[in-house]
């Protein structure tokens, strides 16, 4: 299955997803971490590469998330790991906003 043919999932309503703050879903089954900065909304696995902390736990400055547990850093963006004692990046989902509500391509 190509990504046009990849059918889009409801996550959340935009309103459930504050500016500048992580919120932690669950989408087809997955543990997924939507993040609204500047307008935009983000989303990644929501758990850390490192230490299998939660993310939507940690914290979130600009387009970085810190891990709570070791206090790693990735970019909400493209889930690129930015600091040690991270090695491993984030998977990232591309997200649509629609009519209020996000919208996440899983596969």
């Amino acid at each position: 299955m190509t990504a046009i043919d990849t059918p889009w999932t409801e996550a959340a309503a935009l309103d459930e997803v504050p500016e500048d703050d992580v919120v932690g879903v669950t989408v087809g089954g997955r543990d997924v971490a939507l993040y609204s900065v500047e307008g935009e909304v983000f989303a990644t696995d929501n758990l850390c590469t490192h230490g299998n902390a939660r993310l939507c736990d940690g914290f979130l400055e600009g387009h970085e998330i810190e891990c709570p547990l070791h206090q790693g850093r990735f970019d909400v963006r493209d889930g690129s790991a930015l600091c040690a004692p991270l090695t491993q990046g984030l998977r990232t989902y591309p997200v649509r906003i629609e009519q209020g509500l996000v919208y996440l391509q899983l596969a």
